[in-house]
């Protein structure tokens, strides 16, 4: 295999089994990089396990010349978590990138959400993430070097219905990773998030609902995993030394750099507010600069290029 920027690398990828994170480590080994994949071989609701994924990668990734080894645990385990990075140690003397790619679905409208769909989501998408990346900031901070990449979506940027819990998740990721960004700077290690839109098994299992359904399966089928892996090779390399704490939406051929939250509109009365005054004056003032309640689909309705 041709020297590429992640060669002398060891990234771990959760999720690897299957779709964007199969892609993800495979492009990784392409670039040079030595890769545990792990991958718990669940159902999209997260049920059961089986290696035969995780494998199936890694039997990829030695046949084209590349280095990997299999992990089967569970990213929303701490101890899983703890001993697939330091497999990574193990296996190849250190690691020096990690990939929070793995999720589960358990789509309900809110008033239908149990207990079980929550913390299910939740755990793995917020806790599994916190997990890995804690276990990795130990060594990441003793050789002052490292890059996490995690996954967002657009059900957190921006909403979904039927998400609450899926959403709710992928917008603490924003945070968790804001904030890694910015507590680890100071041993060189960055944080960054990329919000894919790829069609895989989990974004196949959303209902199609009349017309408007259809022409956007149509466009969501055309985007295939393999355009997200290239932006998530280039975060972990040394090449993107000088980026962390940013989100990018990635969608085919097309990479956005996405806002965090800020003031849109600030308003002030010195001598303090009541509701009414805040009824008649504050409220017509902030309402023309209000974020539409709509969902994502509605704000990425172009083709993508």
């Amino acid at each position: 295999m041709s020297e590429g920027l992640l060669e002398g690398k060891v990234v771990l990828v959760n999720g690897a089994g299957r779709g964007i994170g199969q892609q993800i480590a495979i492009t990784c080994a392409e670039e040079g990089a030595k890769v545990v994949v792990n991958d718990l071989g669940a159902t999209v609701e997260g049920q059961g396990r089986d290696t035969g994924p995780a494998q199936e990668t890694v039997d990829k990734i030695t046949a084209m010349g590349g280095e990997a080894v299999a992990n089967g645990g569970s990213i929303a385990d701490w101890d899983d978590a703890q001993a697939m990075v330091k497999q990574a140690v193990d296996s190849f003397g250190q690691i020096d990138g990690v990939v929070n790619v793995a999720g589960i679905l358990r789509d309900r409208i809110f008033h239908k959400m149990t207990e079980d769909d929550w913390d299910s989501v939740i755990g793995v998408h917020l806790t599994g993430y916190f997990y890995v990346a804690r276990a990795a900031a130990d060594y990441f901070r003793k050789q002052e070097s490292g890059a996490m990449v995690h996954f967002t979506s657009n059900s957190g940027l921006v909403g979904n219905v039927g998400q609450v819990n899926y959403g709710a998740a992928k917008m603490g990721v924003v945070g968790l990773s804001r904030s890694i960004a910015l507590d680890m700077s100071r041993f060189g290690v960055r944080s960054n998030i990329i919000s894919p839109s790829a069609f895989t098994r989990m974004i196949e299992t959303i209902p199609i609902k009349g017309p408007e359904g259809e022409v956007r399966r149509k466009r969501q089928e055309a985007m295939t995993p393999a355009k997200i892996a290239a932006p998530v090779a280039y975060l972990l390399s040394d090449a993107a030394k000088g980026v962390s704490g940013q989100i990018f939406y990635v969608r085919s051929n097309e990479i956005m750099l996405m806002s965090h939250h800020r003031p849109v509109r600030i308003i002030h009365r010195g001598e303090g507010w009541t509701p009414q005054l805040i009824h008649e004056h504050a409220m017509p003032a902030l309402k023309p600069h209000f974020t539409p309640s709509a969902p994502a689909g509605s704000y990425f309705n172009w083709d993508p290029v």
